[in-house]
């Protein structure tokens, strides 16, 4: 195996707009069925009632049949194996170390070890399609083109039943009736291919008439879950990705204007429905502590643990403490890989966006703030961030949009013989 500090060109020609190599090789297709499957096992087990009952180990069964298929794909198209230095899968590396300290202690069962091994075979996959990231935006088609058929199954699930779609049990809010989906996911698909898709219009890397095709069903997909956090990481993640581009693109700059103008009358004319919508029915206590997540926090941070504990956590288990979900990324890692996996998820974050910082603006660079934002402010009420997860594959997406474009190399000037090689340098 070896390590590749840049994409092998050999042709030496420019680069791209997108920042990369004119002549880079294409990449092929099996990568982007490794990473829908990728996306496949993320989506869970765990969720509302379907129209035709699925047994969970079922669905456990093509999930991490998934994970073996893209893990099998991405090391049969790997050939010879490459992989490109990355500093957020090495940290995402490092962070297996807590979690099988803790989880081989079993605090909470054998599912800890296996779900360690789970989070090992998602980053080794990742570590394998490292060799087709080029800072280009192949990886954003695939990444909106999976979850534009999640989001296609929802659609259908509620055609076929819309009671079974819009349950009781979740106050009307839209869920997974083919496949089982809580309203937060559905929420968090929508919102992501969204704002990667309104980019990719802003950039003219699709056409008005195609981008319309996806935003408008997910926007009312985002509308009928009512999900607040994925509505906020939507309109501030765009915010932030547009703000990247405005000095360098009119189009960002005049979208950006009629957002702020669009937004303004919307305040004005419907405030009241939208304040209706935001609030959900809820009394303004159960809006303030947040659906009764602050009680769970306060329940968790006050529990007893020993230093081990502490430092390593418990042991992945299922994003609860004492029956309840957690519902908080930071807690859930403190919860099950203790502070040193807080502090590796924090190096995550800072290294990506500071990484986008340093970038010189482009349709990548606004891309991969977008999610960086989205993921960092879902984390608030959301957990996956210390697990293998939709939010670490849109984090590796960001990541993969960050990789620095590969210098030209120039080519030998015709009859004038190549400087021969050192020997120590050939080794």
């Amino acid at each position: 195996m070896t390590t590749e500090g840049r994409p092998a060109t050999t042709e030496g020609r420019p680069a791209t707009a997108e920042g990369r190599p004119a002549t880079a090789r294409r990449t092929p297709g099996l990568v982007g069925v490794a990473w829908a499957l990728l996306a496949l096992n993320t989506l869970g087990s765990a969720g509302a009632k379907t129209v035709v009952p699925i047994p969970r180990s079922l669905i456990q069964m093509l999930t991490m049949g998934a994970l073996v298929a893209a893990f099998g794909l991405a090391l049969a198209v790997n050939r010879p194996v490459r992989v490109r230095a990355s500093a957020f899968l090495f940290l995402l590396t490092l962070l297996l170390v807590p979690s099988v300290i803790a989880s081989v202690h079993l605090e909470v069962g054998f599912g800890a070890l296996f779900r360690c091994a789970r989070l090992a075979l998602f980053v080794a996959t990742l570590w394998l399609l490292t060799r087709w990231w080029d800072g280009g935006l192949t990886f954003v088609r695939h990444h909106v083109r999976t979850y534009c058929a999640v989001l296609g199954l929802v659609a259908a699930g509620l055609v076929v039943a819309p009671g079974t779609a819009m349950p009781e049990y979740y106050g009307g809010r839209l869920v997974g009736a083919l496949w089982p989906l809580t309203p937060p996911q559905i929420g968090q698909y929508a919102a992501v291919v969204t704002g990667l898709t309104v980019l990719l219009l802003l950039g003219r890397r699709t056409t008005a008439s195609g981008a319309a095709v996806v935003i408008v069903p997910s926007l009312v997909l985002l509308a009928m879950t009512h999900t607040r956090t994925a509505t906020l990481g939507l309109l501030i993640g765009l915010v932030l990705a547009i703000g990247s581009l405005f000095l360098t693109s009119a189009a960002a700059r005049r979208l950006f204007a009629w957002a702020v103008l669009c937004a303004v009358v919307a305040a004005v004319v419907f405030g009241s429905a939208l304040r209706a919508w935001f609030l959900r029915g809820q009394s303004r206590e159960n809006f303030s502590n947040l659906t009764g997540r602050a009680k769970v926090w306060d329940s968790l941070l006050a529990s007893p643990r020993t230093a081990g504990e502490t430092v390593f956590g418990t042991g992945l288990g299922d994003k609860s403490f004492d029956g309840l979900p957690i519902d908080n990324s930071w807690l859930a890692v403190f919860q099950e890989q203790g502070l040193l996996g807080v502090a590796l998820v924090a190096a995550l974050l800072v290294v990506l966006g500071g990484v986008a910082l340093l970038r010189p603006p482009s349709l990548p660079r606004a891309c991969a703030i977008f999610l960086i934002s989205y993921c960092a402010l879902s984390s608030y009420t959301e957990v996956g961030l210390g697990d293998a997860s939709a939010y670490l594959l849109h984090l590796a997406l960001a990541a993969s949009l960050l990789v620095a474009p590969a210098a030209p190399v120039r080519p030998a000037a015709a009859g004038v013989p190549a400087r021969p090689v050192p020997r120590w340098a050939r080794r």
